[in-house]
């Protein structure tokens, strides 16, 4: 009898020895966060926040992508955990359109859309009939739209809001033209047309600086703020949580005020 009692307890420290080996390992292996992003300035953000996403036991894999439909797609289809590379008036439109279930997980700063030019310096040298292209997905386009606005260039339908096209304008005494172009092609036009309005990315990506360059410029009041795009049911997974606080350190709020300068601006 004691000599069973002897082989059992052997047997449940045995057993109890692999539990806790098998919670050691584990513990150390990381988990792995996957998120799409265009490469200025998402990517780069993106890889100040790996290290202390490590610190907590997360590997962050970028995914790089050069257009704003295939990040979307990918989510939804699982392809990535998150994404980070648009605004919450962007994402709205195109999950409406193609029916995905994607929400925003947090926001993390401002690119400020500008108006550029190949040839001129100061907004003063725009002529009458200029030719301006625009973004020519619906949010983008109307905020290029609501910036021209602002500064006084044409008046929009008030009723148009954030969906505002071309159509929309009811002053253009100036007769300027617009052209709709893919965003990511702006900057490439800007020897083929007077002015441009470009998105704050591509114009860094482009070697343009938003501050310097840009003969017009969003306040960092701008509605449109870059967030972290995730699945619906998502937005509080451990994982998107500890992402969104490594997105929102000291450490990334340092990194984009001194590599940018202005052209990008933290909210946090």
């Amino acid at each position: 009898m004691k000599k069973i009692i002897s082989l059992i307890a052997v047997s449940i420290l045995f057993i109890v020895g692999l539990t806790s080996c098998g919670e050691k390992k584990t513990e150390n292996i990381s988990v792995e966060i996957k998120v799409g992003a265009t490469p200025v300035p998402h990517a780069e953000i993106l890889d100040i926040a790996k290290e202390e996403l490590a610190e907590k036991g997360y590997t962050l894999e970028v995914v790089e992508f050069t257009d704003y439909v295939t990040p979307n797609l990918a989510l939804s289809d699982g392809e990535i955990d998150a994404n980070f590379f648009q605004h919450i008036p962007y994402l709205d439109e195109f999950a409406k359109e193609r029916n995905l279930a994607l929400v925003s997980a947090g926001g993390v700063h401002v690119e400020p859309m500008g108006l550029y030019s190949g040839e001129m310096k100061e907004l003063a040298e725009l002529e009458d009939g200029a030719l301006i292209a625009i973004p020519n997905d619906p949010s983008n386009g109307a905020r290029a739209l609501i910036l021209l606005q602002a500064n006084g260039l044409i008046k929009l339908d008030p009723s148009a809001g954030l969906k505002a096209t071309e159509y929309d304008i009811i002053e253009n005494s100036r007769n300027f033209k617009f052209k709709a172009l893919e965003a990511a092609q702006l900057p490439r036009v800007l020897k083929d047309v007077d002015a441009a309005v470009i998105n704050g990315n591509y114009a860094i990506e482009s070697g343009l600086n938003p501050v310097k360059d840009a003969l017009l410029i969003e306040g960092a009041e701008s509605p449109y703020v870059n967030i972290v795009a995730v699945k619906t049911g998502e937005e509080n997974s451990e994982k998107i949580t500890a992402l969104m606080a490594a997105l929102k350190s000291e450490k990334v709020k340092k990194f984009i005020e001194e590599k940018y300068q202005g052209g990008v601006v933290p909210i946090f």
